[in-house]
């Protein structure tokens, strides 16, 4: 098996935007679901993970590794909701490697999933086993993709990720704010002639100033890296929950001005570089 291709479930940040001016994008909050060959990861579980787990119900790949980008609210908030995390047929490896603190993963699962937030707690994840890593590490499935890590601009910090499979290779860089300059060195050569880059495109140009220091970027910004970086395909991801649709087209078009392939993301999006 050799397949390598990338789903988006929910493409908002900050928080999930359900209602008519968001029907065509999507409205649920960051979840993706790769397969490379026999193994298939999820990153981040915000509210589309819900979906996702009901889709994974229905087939046979029972083991998944569940990588996390960091553990905001929009990141997370899909877990107490995904299906196959109670399902002991299922074997689920959550981690994470942004943490600027010694910190525990199931400890910050822990504290969404307790009354009186939530009404049962995270030890009933029967699923779900969890650990920590540190961004720079480099991760190896025995089949041989190979995820790579980075640390990210982001406030309490962030992790982003680059999938190597026969060949090809796909990022997925958010949450993260430009302007850090050895963090966009950093990404500006992590990303380096990648075929496929989802990344935090958050704000506009016009708009940022209000919003320096939230831990995004701009569209603009995620274009113009992607174009000094080779990428192939750059993609505008976390949108504002605020952004409709009709905005959102807007700045596909004047994107693919920048880069004729750059892409809005938009739930149920496949890439198969």
């Amino acid at each position: 098996m050799n397949e390598f291709s990338l789903k988006i479930w929910g493409v908002r940040g900050s928080t999930a935007a359900a209602g008519p001016e968001t029907l065509r994008y999507g409205g649920e909050t960051t979840c993706f679901e790769v397969r490379a060959g026999d193994v298939l990861l999820m990153v981040d579980c915000g509210s589309g993970a819900r979906n996702l787990g009901s889709e994974m119900m229905k087939g046979k790949n029972r083991d998944i590794d569940l990588l996390f980008t960091h553990t905001h609210l929009d990141h997370i908030c899909g877990l107490p909701f995904f299906e196959p995390a109670y399902d002991p047929s299922f074997r689920i490896n959550a981690m994470a490697g942004h943490f600027n603190d010694p910190c525990d993963l199931k400890d910050i699962i822990c504290r969404i999933m307790s009354p009186p937030i939530f009404p049962v707690g995270a030890n009933t994840l029967s699923a779900v086993s969890f650990k920590s890593f540190k961004a720079g590490d480099t991760l190896k499935k025995d089949n041989g993709l190979i995820i790579k890590t980075v640390a990210l601009n982001h406030p309490g910090g962030a992790c982003g990720y680059r999938m190597e499979f026969n060949g090809k290779s796909m990022c997925i860089i958010t949450d993260h704010e430009m302007g850090s300059a050895s963090h966009d060195a950093a990404v500006l050569e992590f990303i380096r002639d990648a075929d496929v880059v989802i990344q935090d495109g958050m704000y506009t140009c016009a708009e940022y100033p209000k919003y320096k220091g939230w831990g995004h970027s701009t569209w603009e910004h995620v274009v113009g890296i992607c174009q000094r970086a080779n990428v192939k395909t750059p993609v505008i991801f976390h949108h504002d929950p605020r952004r409709t649709d009709d905005e959102l087209d807007e700045i596909g078009l004047a994107a693919q001005q920048m880069h004729p392939r750059a892409i809005v993301a938009s739930e149920g999006m496949v890439f198969k570089p």
